[in-house]
């Protein structure tokens, strides 16, 4: 069971996702908040396997929200054991309009795991939360990438970003490259001619080598430090 806290701020919206959820098998609604606050504590309350995160709320937004959950979450005494659909930390869901939305890149950053458009079909969205609980972090290679690349050429670099990429192997390169343009696990496994267990050390690898507490967060290294030009080839 994937426990999912559900926060946006508009009434309508956050009733037709929570009916939606409560709905389906294998996904419980254990909390529900209206703004970046409140979901900060609900998260606290009630440690969600994922929160579907609004981003323009009154108030505290999602990425400060989507911060302080997960470095509450990590500081947090254990839980439950993680097993294959409950994640050692909470995901977060960003719910986002795509080209309205000026603040998917800060979300990135913020540690998000992937994102939704809010269209999204229900099938889609139940598809995405378990995909993220999984472990799945950028749900919807093809969305992630023209976000990232489209706020990227409008972003000047991040001065904390780790400095290069010399640690990592030529394969670990090679795989974060792939990852970067918005190939799936799947996709990258294929291309290389290795498994998909493989591609997910590689990734592993690469988040400790350069710190990193993400997949997403990897993938906008790639763009800062030149591996991956926006719209354009390797650096």
């Amino acid at each position: 069971m994937i426990r999912v806290l559900v926060v946006d701020d508009q009434d309508l919206i956050r009733a037709g996702l929570v009916a939606l959820l409560r709905a389906a098998s294998g996904v419980e609604v254990v909390a529900e908040a209206t703004g970046g606050a409140e979901a900060v504590d609900r998260a606290a309350r009630t440690r969600p396997d994922v929160v579907l995160m609004d981003i323009r709320m009154p108030g505290m937004n999602g990425i400060t929200a989507t911060e302080r959950i997960l470095a509450e979450a990590a500081a947090a005494p254990p839980g439950p054991a993680p097993s294959a659909e409950r994640p050692a930390l909470p995901r977060v869901l960003v719910l986002t309009t795509f080209d309205l939305d000026e603040y998917v890149y800060a979300a990135l950053r913020a540690g998000a795991s992937g994102f939704l458009l809010k269209d999204t079909g229900p099938e889609r969205l139940l598809e995405a939360i378990h995909a993220v609980a999984r472990g799945d972090m950028l749900f919807a290679p093809s969305v992630t990438r023209r976000l990232i690349e489209s706020y990227v050429q409008r972003s000047e670099p991040v001065p904390d970003s780790p400095a290069s990429l010399e640690t990592l192997t030529a394969r670990e390169r090679e795989v974060l490259l792939l990852t970067a343009r918005g190939l799936s696990n799947t996709e990258i496994a294929g291309q290389l001619f290795i498994s998909e267990a493989t591609v997910k050390t590689h990734l592993n690898r690469t988040m400790t080598k350069l710190d990193l507490g993400s997949r997403a967060q990897a993938v906008v290294l790639a763009y800062e430090t030149g591996l991956v030009i926006p719209g354009g080839s390797p650096g």
